[in-house]
């Protein structure tokens, strides 16, 4: 499971918790930001899935290292609570 994912920072919904809903706002919104993450990350299908996180996750690095809009933010799954 992802420990980060990318979002905006007009988007409400956590992406780890309320995902239906994330998804829907941003693609209303116009940002289409799962399009864009799948652009640039350099993913197969015939990578694992601990290598395909990491491409994600370096794909993310970049955005927002090219955040020129300054719309995207990282969310940060939360830590689960002792005993949850």
């Amino acid at each position: 499971m992802a420990e980060q994912l990318l979002t905006t920072v007009d988007n409400p919904y956590d992406p780890f918790t309320h995902w239906d809903e994330w998804l829907s706002f941003d693609t209303h919104a116009g940002h289409n930001t799962m399009q864009l993450l799948a652009r640039i990350a350099k993913s197969s299908d015939e990578l694992s899935e601990t290598d395909q996180d990491i491409a994600f996750d370096n794909a993310i690095d970049e955005i927002m290292f090219e955040n020129v809009s300054g719309i995207y933010r990282v969310a940060k799954k939360k830590a689960a609570k002792p005993g949850d």
